[in-house]
């Protein structure tokens, strides 16, 4: 994860706080699909503590799905928020909130994420 973005998402743990699980490999690279990684998991009712995601299953807990852009709302973010829940399914987690966390809000581009119940933004300056 970049520099600019860890802090981001610590901060966004700090309010929330429960478990976090950064760059959670939600696909494996393979000969006909790129790697994809999530930017933070967090379980909000484990304990409060960083965690691998070898250490940690998911199936059956309510998770937040974090997608972290050190600027404005835009396209490639709000992509990420998306679908990284629909690619979380198949761990068969309880629920997938997904929150695009940023650091300058875009309303035009906000209101079209309102149709995306589980999607929401985030931002922390």
């Amino acid at each position: 994860m970049s520099k600019h973005e860890t802090p981001m998402i610590e901060k966004y743990w700090g309010d929330i706080g429960g478990t976090l699980i950064e760059e959670f490999q939600a696909v494996p690279k393979g000969e006909t699909s790129g790697r994809r990684l999530i930017d933070a998991i967090i379980i909000p009712t484990g304990p409060t503590r960083r965690a691998k995601a070898t250490e940690v299953d998911i199936r059956g807990e309510d998770i937040i799905c974090v997608q972290a852009k050190n600027s404005r709302l835009g396209m490639y973010v709000m992509g990420q928020a998306v679908f990284s829940p629909r690619l979380l399914r198949k761990f068969q987690p309880r629920s997938v909130r997904s929150v695009a966390l940023v650091s300058e809000d875009d309303e035009e581009l906000r209101a079209l994420l309102k149709d995306f119940e589980d999607v929401e933004v985030v931002v922390i300056k």
